[in-house]
């Protein structure tokens, strides 16, 4: 019996995951033989359509195959993702980052021109990529990320590690990126804005935060990749999705220096809730909903003034 080839082995795949409601089924299928094969790249896939597969090779394929079949989601069979460029391990410790927030890195930049060694603050870090990416983007930046999983602190150090980033402040010297747990901004003390800012003092230059803003009536309804493998925990946002949003923009007055940015993702839909609502917290001006690559209403943006 004839050995078959990568190509009929990715169409077989293909079909299979359509049977099974994968979205993407064509692209996840290159990625998982691609991947199980230890090919560097999908360029390696076409170039190898005709290879026949060893049996070794079939069986190696198979449970993960099988695996996406289930729906878990394809980074955390492969093991990373990329945000930005940056290599970010993903499991389920940790919401897997999607693309669309990588724009909160931009809108972030653009904010702190001009600014010698900002102080940004990331609430709610999960794996870490925001704060990796304002970490290593964001010249003479100094970064403190927040979560109230340890778990989820857990992966980011994995990450920001495997990014080449100390996270060490010594008595000298102010740490490029470190971490804290606790919930919101009450992990933000004094002990460790020193350690990060060098200054006990120091006021935050951009405030950055992707919250769980899903509303608890949502559970159960979403995807099952969503559903089934990321923490609830990095879900759900209490009864329209904003308790925590709230609780966070209630805290930070007085931390912000003059001028500072906050930046939140949030559900379209929520945009006019939060804009309604801004007159709650009078040292802030609301400046508005952003649009993702997408087209979608996915941030709201806050100025401190």
């Amino acid at each position: 019996m004839p050995q078959m080839t990568v190509l009929e082995i990715l169409n077989r795949t293909k079909v299979f995951f359509e049977k099974k409601g994968v979205p993407d089924a064509r692209l996840d299928a290159e990625y998982i033989i691609s991947h199980g094969l230890g090919m560097k790249n999908r360029m390696d896939l076409y170039l190898n359509f005709e290879k026949p597969l060893s049996p070794a090779e079939l069986d190696t394929l198979r449970p993960l195959v099988a695996r996406r079949a289930s729906r878990e989601p394809l980074q955390h069979i492969i093991g990373d993702t990329s945000f930005r460029g940056h290599i970010i391990k993903c499991d389920t410790r940790a919401l897997v980052p999607r693309p669309e927030t990588e724009e909160l890195v931009d809108m972030a930049k653009k904010s702190l021109e001009g600014i010698a060694a900002p102080f940004i603050v990331e609430v709610g870090t999960g794996t870490g990529a925001i704060a990796i990416a304002c970490a290593k983007e964001i010249e003479g930046a100094k970064v403190l990320a927040t979560d109230i999983s340890n778990d989820a602190l857990a992966l980011a150090r994995e990450n920001a590690e495997a990014n080449g980033l100390g996270t060490a402040a010594t008595d000298t010297a102010a740490a490029t990126l470190m971490f804290a747990q606790g919930d919101l901004l009450d992990a933000v003390t004094g002990d460790i804005i020193a350690k990060v800012a060098g200054d006990v003092s120091a006021k935050i230059n951009c405030l950055i935060a992707n919250l769980p803003y899903i509303p608890d009536s949502e559970k159960g309804k979403l995807q099952p990749e969503v559903d089934k493998f990321d923490p609830e925990l990095a879900l759900y946002g209490g009864p329209d999705g904003l308790t925590l949003v709230r609780k966070m923009l209630a805290q930070t007055e007085g931390k912000l220096c003059a001028g500072a940015s906050i930046f939140l993702e949030i559900g379209s839909e929520q945009t006019p809730m939060l804009e309604v609502e801004a007159d709650k917290y009078p040292w802030l001006e609301f400046t508005g909903s952003h649009k993702d690559y997408c087209g979608n209403i996915r941030f709201v943006s806050y100025k401190a003034k």
